[in-house]
């Protein structure tokens, strides 16, 4: 939010946006300078690919300084060491091998906003762009067809169809679409069918359909299958359907 703020705001006022920016990204550097393996408090869960590396290479972007794309790259090939599964897809931590929904929408959105804003010339551009890619790819072929629905489980097409999963995978496509990472011809027609979805359980007031309840690190595939499907207002599902409408129409 204060990146956003900083890049909206005049040169006087973004310097209070940005210095908050600057010192959320330092903590992953210690008092000597040094950079840290990766961002603090990530708790082992794929979460953090969205939750620190956009924010860290926000603070690159505006300060201009070079050791913050580079603990971008190094907080994200930490995580990937930590959840990335051999076929491709996320599990949500090393506790099980589950593809949690919201776990693998968060790696997707987070490396598209953060790729939005990273270096080309940077060495692990080609890198974090490949992974984004291939991620992508593995993702359209979960989506249900008849739908246009990620599940609360990705690989396990009998567990409920999950919104705020889908508005965030439907948000990174269509960000990469936008951005000339992915194939239109191949991904807009997901991306569609994404929206009508998304757009069919969101209503009136606020309320939700089927969007996941918060979710901690889980034991068991079980445990996944069976967190509550929330039926009303969510802050986390309202939010990405929000993220996903203003991608959708093109805004700033």
């Amino acid at each position: 939010m204060f990146a956003e703020l900083a890049e909206r705001s005049d040169l006087e006022h973004a310097k209070p946006y940005a210095e908050l920016v600057r010192k959320a990204a330092d903590l992953g550097f210690a008092k000597s300078g040094e950079m840290l393996a990766s961002m603090p408090f990530h708790d082992e869960m794929s979460d953090s690919v969205f939750m620190a590396t956009p924010l860290v290479v926000k603070a690159g972007k505006l300060t201009g300084e070079r050791k913050y794309f580079d603990l971008a790259a190094r907080h994200f090939a930490f995580m990937q060491k930590l959840v990335l599964r051999d076929d491709g897809l996320y599990r949500h931590s090393p506790l099980t091998e589950a593809a949690w929904g919201r776990g693998n929408a968060f790696p997707a959105l987070g490396l598209a906003l953060a790729l939005s804003d990273f270096p080309k010339d940077h060495p692990a551009y080609a890198h974090m762009m490949a992974e984004f890619q291939r991620h992508i790819f593995l993702l359209a072929h979960f989506q249900d067809a008849e739908d246009g629905m990620w599940h609360q489980v990705i690989d396990q097409p009998g567990s409920y169809a999950e919104t705020s999963a889908t508005a965030m995978i439907g948000l990174a496509i269509e960000r990469g679409i936008r951005k000339g990472w992915l194939d239109p011809a191949m991904y807009q027609p997901r991306v569609d069918q994404a929206w009508r979805a998304v757009l069919a359980r969101v209503g009136n007031g606020g309320q939700l359909v089927d969007v996941c309840e918060s979710t901690n690190k889980q034991n068991t595939l079980e445990d996944y299958l069976h967190r509550a499907a929330i039926l009303g207002p969510d802050p986390r599902g309202g939010a990405m359907a929000m993220l996903f409408a203003t991608e959708m129409a093109d805004l700033p």
